[in-house]
């Protein structure tokens, strides 16, 4: 309920008409203080989902323990007991996509700090690739600066005390051998330039045009240091971030093959759009709370038991998605059981590949459009 406090004034604000409690009777609007504190505008946004005795929460209940239940009563017409599903899916969707939004920064800002770090490694590999000398040359227990500052502003030392084969910063403690092994994802296909690529696609009739732009990206990412496993992390978290406009842009599809595969005549495409928006809305919210797991997990030291606590946690809610569908399908359609697995299956596997090619397309575009 709103926490607004109620007009000495009897005549609504809306339409004019007399207000004897706390809503008009004619249009309903809550006739409350017009003026109200900046944040305001937060709380009465969150007190619409929070009102009329634990709605949201009733909510949340169902749609994470409940399949098909929400919709089964929303088709029925009461719909009033629950939030409505459009409002509860951009409710969702906000949080969603807000908390991997924070995720996602906080990973690139890690990766920006670590640029200093790749930088260094380039120019000693540089240098060693043009005196093969130096590592030789290096006397036991002796400091060698360099001019890359530190965080001090003091110049940084490259150190080897135990052999001349290693050589650490003082700052970062980079072990050079790792560097020397390291190779490319271009080099591991033969490339060392675009050109190389070029060259390949005028024997081969240009087979791989489409993936040159992915091809330039991947070069310009090693020119500037990161190695080929960040670089995969950085496409795996692009297409993550991703998730919420997928699912966004997905819905009607999903919603136009539940329709196909079922009866015209006694359901609408808008019955299968509601299916559709708590299904959706069940997906997101579990996607938030295995992020918000794997946050939590996160401050505990990386052992073991975190480790099998994510996988078991990840697992068991993949498992737990895939019962949902069938569960929610059968409750909404009252389908013959044998048919509601026949026909579960058929839409879980042509939707599961088609917004698979989704999100990866997306995470695609957001990898190349990446600074």
């Amino acid at each position: 309920m709103s926490h607004g406090k109620i007009r000495e004034d009897k005549t609504c604000l809306n339409c004019g008409h007399q207000v004897e409690e706390r809503f008009c009777p004619h249009c309903g609007q809550e006739n409350i203080e017009s003026r109200h504190p900046f944040y305001y505008l937060f709380t009465h946004f969150f007190e619409d989902f929070t009102h009329y005795d634990g709605q949201f929460w009733g909510t949340m209940k169902n749609l994470l323990f409940k399949p098909g239940r929400l919709t089964k009563i929303y088709l029925e017409g009461k719909r009033t007991q629950f939030v409505p599903p459009v409002k509860l899916y951009i409710f969702i969707s906000f949080l969603t996509f807000l908390f991997i939004s924070f995720q996602i920064a906080d990973m690139n800002f890690g990766l920006q700090g670590a640029d200093n770090e790749k930088s260094l490694k380039k120019e000693i590999q540089k240098a060693v690739s043009e005196n093969d000398t130096i590592r030789k040359d290096i006397p036991e227990s002796r400091d060698i600066t360099i001019g890359i500052s530190s965080e001090d502003g003091a110049p940084s030392k490259l150190s080897d005390t135990k052999t001349r084969d290693t050589i650490k910063t003082n700052r970062n403690g980079i072990d050079l051998k790792e560097v020397f092994k390291s190779k490319s994802i271009t080099q591991s296909f033969g490339l060392q330039s675009m050109e190389d690529f070029d060259k390949k696609e005028e024997k081969n009739g240009n087979k791989y045009e489409t993936i040159r732009p992915f091809v330039a990206k991947v070069f310009e990412l090693e020119e500037r240091g990161h190695s080929p496993r960040e670089i995969v992390d950085l496409f795996i978290r692009s297409s993550i971030q991703n998730l919420p406009k997928a699912l966004f842009i997905y819905l009607p599809l999903f919603a136009f093959l539940l329709w196909i595969f079922h009866s015209k005549k006694k359901w609408w495409y808008f019955d299968h759009g509601v299916f559709t928006l708590h299904y959706f809305s069940f997906l997101l919210l579990l996607t938030l709370l295995i992020f918000v797991v794997n946050k939590l997990l996160s401050y505990f030291d990386e052992n073991t038991f975190v480790i099998v606590m994510k996988i078991l946690f990840i697992s068991a809610a993949v498992i737990y998605s895939g019962c949902y569908f069938f569960i929610a399908h059968y409750r909404t359609y009252r389908t013959h059981p044998a048919l509601t697995i026949l026909i579960g299956a058929i839409l879980f596997i042509i939707n599961y590949v088609l917004f698979l090619f989704l999100l990866i397309g997306l995470g695609v575009v957001s990898f190349l459009l990446m600074h």
